[in-house]
């Protein structure tokens, strides 16, 4: 035990006290906080002055329409705007709905102008409104031709095609603006049609939870992102354990420290350490945000905290744990196959996907908690960590069934360990190229 102690205080002082350790602690908060305020400064620029488009209303019924509509913005009537919390949106949101997001941000000013065709045929209208854009009088233009009530083409012709955002813009507010020409042909004013499509308020609740016990997903978005830690911590540290073991390799330092300590207890140690240094770094980031949590409290920000159950937080902490030990341990066995650490990066890229897999098999989950494939899945050990939480935030399965994952899980780990310490005993002392499959079974069976 106390080899063991030693070789767990030599990983942790080492790595704490190295600048790396300070600047990854210090950096990654500002990286993270750079990546997601600005954004949001950015697509709030509104670069250049107002779109200057011109627009020839050959039916004569839209161009007030549309000129209003351009001047109003975005609404969110009609149900354009789904409710933001939906759970299978958030996880299947696609990047053009990311794009539209960040161009609301920066609706765009628009200075219209009509222009009547007064005799002119649509290609001589189309020659003069040309010349203009040419002359940088105009930025774009739109010909609506005289059915276009009835579903005539609308054509749109402007000096910068590849703003996607702005077209998007322009062709929503046509659309508002036709629309509510044609309820005003009908009889039917737009302040009626709005009225009608007035979205419905929906409070979400569990079954049997009483009154006052709405639910706004934090149990699910609580879940998947201690399933995002684990992947973000695996990323970083299980490198840290590849790197640790490759080095000990190429220094052939493992062959002093095999003559003093066995090599189980000095990989576990191994492990350990850098597991502790994981822990610190992450103490530091969760310390640093619940000062911050309480600075903008104190200043009269309103912070809400998820109301989540206890057990959910002490199941959390359980998954955490067994998924970080499964894929370090997975790490430090492919460092001891390996002799370079460009071989290791190599061998360690199917960790990460096995990793990513466990999030591809959300949606199911979501859909169906408790189905078969629901169960079976949860009880895989590389993806429990993440699926079993999932369903525990969705509708929490029968605690048998909790338990017998997190028993095949450990004893996963337990296995894992002692397979990498195996392995680990003769891959540290091998040089020169990198362990084979039968090589690896031959260590594993030798007493």
């Amino acid at each position: 035990m106390r080899k063991f102690l030693a070789v767990v205080k030599r990983e942790y002082v080492q790595r704490v006290r190295s600048r790396m350790f300070l600047v990854v602690t210090i950096g990654a908060p500002m990286l993270f906080a750079l990546f997601t305020v600005m954004p949001m400064l950015i697509t709030g620029l509104r670069a250049g002055g107002p779109l200057r488009i011109a627009v020839v209303d050959e039916s004569g019924k839209v161009y007030e329409r549309l000129r209003a509509s351009m001047a109003s913005g975005r609404d969110k009537e009609d149900g354009d705007e789904e409710e933001r919390g939906n759970v299978q949106g958030a996880l299947n949101q696609r990047n053009s709905d990311r794009l539209q997001e960040a161009a609301k941000a920066s609706e765009r000013v628009y200075d219209v102008e009509r222009v009547e065709p007064a005799g002119r045929t649509t290609a001589e209208v189309k020659r003069q409104l040309d010349e203009r854009v040419k002359k940088d009088e105009l930025d774009a233009y739109l010909i609506l031709p005289a059915d276009v009530l009835d579903g005539g083409e609308t054509q749109y012709y402007a000096r910068n095609v590849g703003d996607v955002f702005t077209r998007g813009q322009v062709k929503d507010s046509l659309t508002r603006a036709v629309r509510d020409a044609r309820l005003d042909e009908r009889g039917i004013k737009p302040e009626v049609m709005q009225a009608v499509n007035l979205p419905v308020k929906l409070t979400v609740a569990k079954a049997g939870a009483g009154e006052g016990s709405e639910d706004k997903g934090e149990g699910f978005f609580l879940a998947y992102g201690v399933g995002f830690v684990i992947y973000f911590a695996i990323l970083m540290y299980g490198q840290v354990i590849l790197g640790a073991v490759i080095e000990e390799k190429e220094t052939r330092i493992a062959e002093i420290l095999f003559s003093s300590i066995r090599s189980f207890p000095l990989m576990i140690g191994k492990i350990v350490g850098v597991s502790l240094v994981a822990v610190t770094q992450f103490g530091i980031w969760g310390l640093g945000f619940v000062g911050l949590t309480a600075y903008f409290a104190a200043q009269g920000v309103a912070v809400k905290v998820p109301s989540v159950p206890a057990s959910v937080f002490a199941y959390l902490v359980l998954f955490f744990l067994l998924g970080y030990f499964i894929y370090a341990t997975l790490y430090a066995l492919v460092g001891s196959m390996v002799t370079t650490a460009q071989e290791g990066g190599q061998l360690a890229m199917p960790i990460i996907f096995v990793l990513l897999a466990g999030f591809l098999l959300v949606i199911p989950i979501i859909r169906s908690p408790n189905s078969s494939f629901a169960f079976w899945v949860s009880m895989i050990p590389f993806f429990a960590p993440i699926t079993m939480l999932i369903r525990i935030a969705t509708q929490t399965p029968p605690l048998w069934q909790i338990a017998l994952s997190l028993t095949i899980g450990f004893a996963t780990v337990v296995l894992l360990l002692w397979l990498a310490a195996r392995v680990y005993r003769v891959g540290m002392l091998m040089y020169g190229k990198r362990a084979t499959i039968p090589e690896e079974l031959k260590w594993i069976r030798q007493p």
